[in-house]
């Protein structure tokens, strides 16, 4: 049985968690995010059907380090 909090993209399989405050993202690397820096990093150039990371409203507002990781 599968969680209705929780959700796999069948494009780049992502975890997404419902969670107050707003969703969780987990990447196979790297820290948990948000769904403005997996826009931001990764569908934004995918663009292909299925993903699930594409209502504006969901995503929110992309900041500068959404965008890029410190090196």
């Amino acid at each position: 049985m599968t969680n209705p909090q929780e959700q796999i993209c069948p494009v780049c399989g992502v975890k997404i968690v419902k969670a107050i405050g707003g969703d969780r993202v987990f990447f196979s690397v790297g820290p948990p995010g948000t769904r403005a820096r997996l826009w931001a990093r990764v569908c934004q150039y995918v663009k292909k059907p299925g993903c699930i990371n594409t209502d504006p409203g969901l995503v929110g507002e992309v900041q500068p380090e959404d965008r890029y990781r410190p090196i």
